[in-house]
């Protein structure tokens, strides 16, 4: 069992970036192409940029096309929480840290075998750590 980290939003406010904050504790979108970790390429481990936790593996990841880090399955599946979003008169299914609840982005029944999942994430949502 993860054990929680709860803050209340002038807490985080403290320690997060103004664009990580309005993104990860207020469910914002970052622009495709435009963010840190769409193209990475290298090999390393994606963390919560909330709290740490190890949450995808760059072995997992793949070019979605769609301007985002996108991964086919979690490091752990007990890691990402996920929900279904209603807001922008959609239903979705959005993913959370499971630790400390920040919006990581959407997943979608779109991705490559085997899991045909695609966790399409915000990259002010990780922090990149190279193998």
């Amino acid at each position: 069992m993860i054990k929680k980290i709860t803050k209340t939003p002038e807490e985080w406010k403290k320690i997060l970036t103004a664009e990580v904050f309005a993104i990860t504790r207020g469910s914002g979108t970052e622009p495709p192409f435009q963010n840190a970790y769409w193209n990475n390429k290298k090999q390393g481990i994606y963390k919560c940029s909330n709290c740490s936790l190890v949450l995808f593996d760059s072995g997992h990841k793949f070019d979605s096309g769609t301007g985002w880090p996108s991964f086919w399955k979690a490091y752990r599946q007990d890691y990402v929480t996920v929900r279904t979003d209603t807001s922008h008169g959609m239903v979705r299914q959005e993913a959370l840290c499971a630790r400390c609840g920040s919006h990581l982005g959407h997943v979608f029944s779109d991705g490559p075998k085997p899991t045909r999942l695609r966790f399409c994430m915000n990259s002010a949502a990780l922090i990149f750590e190279e193998r």
